[in-house]
């Protein structure tokens, strides 16, 4: 008796579990309707000023008050003409003396004359001759 219950209980279970449930129907989405925005395509021209700042676009220009004054000349890069040449050594055809290090000999195999080079000693740059 309590096999054939226990039987019962499972049989009605399974059929219920295998049973399909009707699904809910999917959700109906209506259009968005949003109301007309006046064009602003394209943006109105502002006037080129290659002197002035530069405006981020999309935001209003800002007003200062007071200009503030150009900024001190930056430290121009030393040309090419300004760098001393080492000295060649004599019956050494790839070395050079530093003309920073007098007796130390750099070696600037591969280089081209004219060619800036950093004289390892003292960190500063002269050209090969």
């Amino acid at each position: 008796m309590k096999f054939s219950l226990s039987l019962a209980l499972f049989t009605a279970f399974l059929v219920a579990s295998c049973s399909e449930e009707p699904q809910p129907p999917p959700p109906r989405h209506r259009a968005a309707s949003y109301a007309p925005q006046p064009d602003q395509y394209p943006p109105p021209q502002q006037p080129f000023n290659p002197n002035g700042p530069v405006q981020p676009t999309g935001t209003p220009p800002v007003e200062t008050a007071a200009a503030s004054p150009p900024p001190t000349a930056a430290p121009t890069k030393i040309a090419k003409g300004d760098y001393p040449y080492g000295i060649p050594v004599p019956g050494k055809p790839h070395l050079v003396e530093s003309p920073y290090s007098p007796g130390k000999y750099i070696d600037v195999e591969g280089f081209p004359p004219g060619t800036e080079v950093k004289d390892p000693y003292t960190d500063k740059i002269f050209l090969v001759p």
